[in-house]
């Protein structure tokens, strides 16, 4: 697995040098959430522990997006969603819906859920086997959905 830090660190290099202002703010942002929980644990932090903090880092501009639509404010709306796009960029890449509900497919035959109350088997089940790969929101809407049908 390649070094996101490193990663991180060079992108902002190159923001930096290019004069995008926006785009290092945003990268010094997430630099910094893992230098506080670096200096936290004191202890220096492995590519997945770095993965987590930016998979927080993106549900959190995720929600953000969702409450300053519903309050109307746009302008800030946009700014996350800059923010979320650059983060995404040092994820790995994200399942999508089919891909999840498959694998949800799978979770379901696996614990011989029949209904919504084995939810929780299911998603036991099925979240080691996406986490970092899918939005917990996301499998949940489709465990739900093929549970209810």
């Amino acid at each position: 697995m390649d070094d996101p830090k490193a990663r991180l660190q060079a992108a902002l290099k190159e923001a930096m040098a290019s004069k995008d202002n926006a785009r290092r703010d945003a990268l010094r942002l997430v630099m910094s959430a893992i230098k506080q929980v670096e200096v936290d644990e004191r202890k220096e932090l492995s590519a997945e522990e770095i993965y987590t903090i930016l998979q927080k880092e993106a549900k959190k501009r995720r929600e953000s997006i969702d409450e300053m639509e519903k309050a109307g404010r746009t302008a800030l709306a946009e700014q996350e969603k800059f923010e979320l796009g650059i983060l995404e960029t040092f994820l790995p890449r994200q399942l999508g819906r089919e891909e999840v509900a498959a694998l949800a497919r799978d979770a379901i035959a696996q614990t011989g859920a029949a209904s919504a109350k084995d939810m929780g088997k299911v998603m036991a089940a099925l979240m080691p086997k996406v986490k970092g790969l899918a939005d917990g929101k996301l499998v949940n809407d489709v465990v739900r959905e093929l549970l209810n049908s």
